[in-house]
């Protein structure tokens, strides 16, 4: 949705458009457990994931050495979903879990109490979190810590420490394919930094539906306004999307991601 509010539309399409590349590209423990189990030899190497953005992740360590599936599909509500028994068996099938943890998955740790003998790893663990400012959730972690591209590269770490534990036979693979996308990640960095700045201080807002990106804000000086802080939470109320619209009158903010 754009809005006819500044001459700034040029440079901040473009700038939308690396957005977008960074989202794409971060579309990503507590500690292993103490006795790895690996997979089974002739059998390849299944990985479950709570969602698509860590499943993504997970496929770009592991390339063609394994399997990997989400148990949420694309676009679904991850926060409060509910598990189905084919899920269940799904992930009792899987020779390693990957969930994101910081509150995001709240269904998932009474669902894992379901099933057995198979590890997880918490993609986010050692992540610095952000708190939530506002809303039921205030003082709760903020659970997007992928969006930040240092954070994203923790969980490319964990996940390929755990693969290589787990699946040793493809540990040579797993080095280099995580090696590539780390690097790959690291590359957004500098361009995305150079278009920012070419936009002024004051104009460099990120207005979106859901405070998803305040990760992504922080390493990047943006300024964010959001309707709701967790897309949980509801659709927006008459004073959220007010103060919203008058936020972005107010400093003539000319782009609005929804």
């Amino acid at each position: 949705m754009r809005l006819g509010l500044s001459p700034w539309r040029l440079e901040l399409s473009i700038t939308r458009r690396k957005f977008a590349t960074l989202a794409a590209a971060l579309s990503v423990l507590v500690a292993l457990p103490q006795l790895a189990v690996a997979a089974e030899p002739g059998k390849p190497f299944r990985v479950v994931t709570t969602f698509t953005v860590i499943r993504d992740i997970a496929q770009n360590v592991a390339g063609d050495a394994a399997i990997v599936e989400s148990i949420t599909k694309p676009g679904a509500e991850i926060h409060d979903y509910q598990p189905t028994p084919l899920d269940i068996v799904k992930a009792q099938s899987a020779d390693l879990v990957i969930w994101n943890g910081l509150n995001l998955e709240r269904w998932f740790e009474k669902f894992f109490q379901n099933v057995s003998d198979v590890p997880s790893v918490v993609a986010s663990d050692g992540v610095q979190p952000m708190g939530i400012k506002e809303g039921a959730y205030t003082g709760k972690p903020n659970p997007h810590a992928w969006m930040s591209p240092a954070n994203a590269l923790i969980y490319v770490e964990h996940i390929r420490k755990a693969f290589v534990q787990h699946d040793p036979a493809n540990a040579e693979t797993d080095h280099a394919n995580a090696a590539a996308y780390s690097a790959r990640i690291k590359a957004i960095d500098a361009p995305l930094r150079q278009r920012l700045a070419a936009i002024p201080e004051g104009k460099r807002w990120l207005v979106t539906s859901e405070g998803a990106f305040s990760y992504l804000a922080r390493d990047y000086g943006l300024r964010e306004l959001y309707l709701w802080p967790i897309n949980a939470d509801q659709q927006g109320t008459p004073q959220q999307v007010r103060h919203v619209i008058d936020e972005v009158r107010k400093y003539d903010v000319p782009v609005v991601f929804s």
